[in-house]
């Protein structure tokens, strides 16, 4: 019986130009929380760094651009790519986490929405087309295109465009070494509505979040180095977020495939949020030790961070639209295959779905 599905007919990314290579922050003097400068030399904790994140380098993007740019560039691929006139859009929805901050300051400008910006910027003037923001920490992409899912299977919407953008660069405390993870970028797709009687798209999708101890493990918090600063930039506890995602994500994706009646051993990738090499793996190899597997197979979980570094709520949609395009090497989508694209962040939160390529 032919029923409406979530189909992504268009993707786009971008990813600014300068690329920060792990050698910038030899200079760097970090601090631990308490203020003291760290007694190993900045080298070393570089290399630490490179070889738990598996990050070489990052991408910050030039001083006049904002997050709501790198967004409508991301935008204006997808539309492109899905040959759509951009007035029959119904849904703007965009994921960040720190809105528009300019150069030279950690303030985030929230309002109006990212997502109106972008309508502005794209020059759409339909006002049926509906612009608004979701704030969900790193899984903000994912969750996005699950509100998506629902509003076109339930009738009310026939195309959305849901992006992910943030510009972390400046929102990091210079003083904190966790600033060497995080980088700018966007991602964005069409999610269409598209009558077939064969089940593809999104099929089905779990989320989760946890706010009780885990609440703060990603937080805002002052810069562990000069005094008198009233700033706040972003702060995690890396060990408890490992723990965290390495129990809880697993689970969440099994949950995820459990509700789509798929077997892991239909899966052809994981599309996981590019937040740590080392925690992506342990999460893919847990993962397949809940269907009894060993470990995780090769080229099961595309990683692309080493490059790229931790975009946050871009991560996902670049990484699947880098695919799409023959970006990575070793790494191709066909049709029929079965996608699982998963997230963790702040809250605590998780979140998956399923995905059948068309």
């Amino acid at each position: 019986m032919s029923q409406i599905r979530s189909v992504i007919t268009g993707s786009g990314h971008y990813l600014p130009s300068e690329h920060v290579k792990n050698s910038h922050f030899e200079k760097s003097s970090f601090h631990n929380e308490d203020g003291t400068p760290f007694t190993t030399s900045s080298s070393e904790i570089i290399q630490k760094f490179y070889d738990i994140t598996g990050i070489k380098e990052r991408r910050y993007m030039p001083t006049e651009m904002q997050s709501s740019d790198m967004a409508t560039i991301a935008a204006e691929k997808a539309i492109a790519d899905a040959g759509i006139n951009k007035e029959s859009i119904d849904q703007i929805i965009v994921a960040h986490n720190f809105g528009d901050t300019r150069h030279g300051t950690s303030t985030p400008e929230m309002m109006p929405s990212l997502a109106a910006k972008v309508k502005n910027k794209l020059g759409i003037k339909n006002p049926s087309c509906v612009g608004y923001d979701v704030i969900f920490g790193c899984p903000g992409w994912v969750q996005a295109m699950i509100q998506a899912d629902v509003y076109i299977k339930s009738g009310y919407a026939k195309s959305c465009l849901v992006i992910g953008t943030e510009s972390l660069s400046r929102n990091v405390d210079p003083s904190d070494r966790d600033s060497m993870i995080f980088s700018d970028g966007a991602g964005a797709v069409i999610l269409s509505a598209v009558e077939s009687e064969i089940e593809i798209g999104i099929i089905a999708h779990s989320n989760l979040t946890h706010a009780g101890v885990d609440l703060n493990y990603l937080t805002m918090g002052p810069t562990y180095g000069k005094q008198g600063n009233k700033d706040l930039y972003i702060k995690m506890n890396g060990r408890k977020i490992y723990n965290y995602a390495l129990l809880e994500v697993p689970k969440a994706i099994k949950s995820c495939l459990d509700k789509s009646k798929i077997d892991l051993k239909s899966v052809s990738k994981v599309l996981i949020h590019q937040a740590n090499e080392k925690m992506d793996v342990a999460i893919g190899n847990r993962l397949y030790s809940l269907f009894g597997y060993d470990e995780m197979p090769k080229n099961k979980m595309p990683l692309i961070l080493e490059r790229m570094g931790n975009n946050s709520v871009a991560t996902v949609p670049i990484l699947y639209d880098m695919i799409d395009k023959g970006h990575l090497i070793n790494h191709t989508f066909a049709s029929n295959q079965v996608l699982v694209l998963a997230s963790v962040g702040a809250g605590m939160s998780i979140n998956a779905f399923t995905y059948r390529l068309p």
